[in-house]
């Protein structure tokens, strides 16, 4: 057959294997293993329906509508898959047959950075299996870490169900299933909750996100589900994680193994993964290519280059973006600034009485360091400043920075950190402290966080002070700790040069969360980063008041990892 009269699954592939698209090994391997499979799986009782893979591509192209815009598409229009998700999900998936004509592939892995159209592509595979997979009393399930997550996919389907005329007329739409008169087929969002797995005859699992699973608990309920049914599909699309000790990453290995043949054979089971080769530069755009086969049509370049900048700017943020861009396993913490970034915000200090401003209040515990920064908005000048001031206990000083290595004596003594008689913090000095940069400075919110500070916070209530309680939590955090980046990465977060704040800025280390949200470690810090969290608090406040009228996150948006 000539190349022009190939479908776009099948010049996919052989545009891969000839080396005319930039890919991965993985994605190499997986057309192979598919051009191989055609030429020597007879022996196995298993054989290629073209008209299947097309029937499956047809489905969506004439009956499914894009639920949502995209770079090359608007809502509403037909949805055209593109040539790789033909040649490595819908074609392999719905074309590989057993002797008996069922489904060969019972099990399949898609791994594929955020933004690739993995949602939208699960929807549609998952109405293809309720509405054209001419199954009686089919049951298909969308599945994730939890509910919210897995309705997800969900809510794309019944948009996608209701927007087709032919299949709207058919089913019957509720909040969390949708059911097919037809076939008397059901199409529901599974909840989290493990025991309500058990004993579920699913013809289709979509499972969302894997890597989000805290433990194999759920999966494993789920990995049999379909057994008693005659083509059942488990399907996994999922980003990389950074637990490489769970069922995800476990699941990812398997994947690779059976594409470089160092285990035995699966006839059921498909994988295909897309990210980045071992040794690519990954700040190279022929590399994100690799890794985001929808660049151009779901994925911005723009998008990726300017979180390439800020990834080659802040260590802390490489890992972020290796993950969620390029689809690599990295570790969870990491270190967020160099003393480089740090120092090239560093000022001359100016006079800044009566100058409003919002203050953030990290007690931490009462024998540690607690914190108390003032974030200024310099206006026309552009960015903040940031005003730190320190409180330790002055009981075995000389033993505690003996056994950290610091030099709280020298600090104490040139000014920078306010030492309070006995073996704990006298939260009626930092009370007092407090109160008379009141007198000085116009302090128009104090954040604090509610873990140990409930006290003193009603007390500076009482004296005037208008208080915000400030949780910990990636809800709260992430948004101001990304923007604290954006700033310091500007040079536009400014600073006196503060010895401790200085220590503390170069401690930093965050963590991240399944979905990329990021915020300061306490825990996995080398030592203190109290001045740092009680700064990021105050930045919140200051940016959500800034010109008084709006919030910068009203204007900017929330920014997620």
């Amino acid at each position: 057959m000539t190349a022009a009269r190939l479908y776009r699954a099948e010049r996919y592939i052989a545009n891969v294997l000839e080396g005319k698209i930039n890919t991965c090994k993985w994605v190499k391997l997986a057309c192979q293993r598919h051009v191989d499979d055609l030429e020597n799986s007879a022996a196995r009782g298993l054989y290629f329906d073209r008209s299947a893979a097309i029937y499956a591509e047809q489905f969506f192209a004439q009956v499914l509508r894009h639920p949502k815009n995209s770079i090359r598409a608007k809502v509403g229009a037909p949805f055209k898959l593109e040539p790789w998700q033909l040649a490595t999900i819908i074609w392999p998936l719905f074309g590989w047959k057993r002797a008996d004509g069922s489904r060969r592939f019972r099990r399949g892995f898609v791994g594929i950075p955020k933004k690739n159209g993995k949602s939208s592509i699960s929807a549609g595979i998952a109405d293809l299996l309720v509405f054209a997979d001419r199954e009686y009393s089919a049951e298909v399930f969308s599945v994730a870490g939890s509910r919210d997550q897995a309705k997800i996919i969900f809510d794309i389907s019944s948009t996608m169900a209701e927007s087709a005329p032919d299949i709207q007329v058919r089913c019957e739409i509720y909040k969390r299933s949708i059911i097919y008169k037809d076939t008397h087929s059901v199409y529901r969002v599974l909840s989290a909750d493990v025991p309500t797995a058990h004993g579920i005859n699913a013809h289709g699992i979509l499972f969302d996100e894997l890597h989000v699973q805290p433990n194999r608990l759920l999966f494993d309920a789920l990995w049999g589900a379909g057994k008693a049914r005659r083509q059942p599909l488990f399907l996994m699309l999922t980003t990389a994680g950074y637990d490489r000790q769970s069922v995800c990453f476990e699941i990812w290995e398997y994947a690779q193994n059976l594409l470089e043949k160092t285990i035995p054979a699966d006839d059921s089971f498909w994988g295909v993964i897309y990210t980045m080769d071992e040794g690519d530069d990954w700040l190279s755009p022929k590399i994100w290519r690799k890794a985001n086969p929808n660049l151009g049509v779901t994925v911005g370049l723009n998008s990726i280059t300017e979180e390439a900048r800020l990834a080659a700017a802040i260590p802390g943020y490489q890992n972020t973006f290796k993950r969620l861009t390029l689809n690599t396993w990295t570790e969870q913490e990491s270190r967020l600034i160099t003393a480089e970034m740090w120092n090239s915000g560093q000022v001359a200090p100016v006079e800044r009485d009566g100058q409003g401003c919002y203050g953030g209040l990290d007690l931490a515990a009462t024998s540690d360091i607690a914190a108390f920064v003032l974030d200024f908005l310099l206006g026309e000048e552009g960015g903040h400043f940031w005003l730190p001031f320190f409180w330790l206990p002055k009981e075995n000083l000389e033993e505690r920075g003996r056994a950290t290595g610091v030099n709280y004596e020298t600090w104490a003594r040139d000014g920078f950190l306010r030492l309070t008689e006995g073996n704990v913090i006298d939260l009626g000095v930092i009370k007092r402290d407090i109160e008379e940069l009141g007198q000085i400075y116009n302090i128009k919110q104090i954040a604090f966080d509610r873990w140990g500070a409930r006290e003193i916070s009603q007390e500076l209530q009482d004296m005037g002070f208008q208080m915000v309680e400030f949780g910990q939590g990636f809800k709260s955090m992430a948004a101001p700790t990304k923007e604290f980046l954006r700033l310091t990465v500007a040079g536009k977060l400014h600073h006196d040069g503060h010895p401790v704040l200085r220590w503390m800025a170069n401690n930093l280390t965050a963590r991240q969360d399944s979905a990329g949200n990021m915020k300061p470690d306490k825990e996995k810090s080398r030592q203190k980063i109290d001045g740092i969290v009680a700064g990021i608090m105050a930045l919140d406040l200051a940016l959500r008041h800034e010109d008084d009228d709006h919030s910068v996150y009203e204007t900017r948006g929330l920014i997620k990892f």
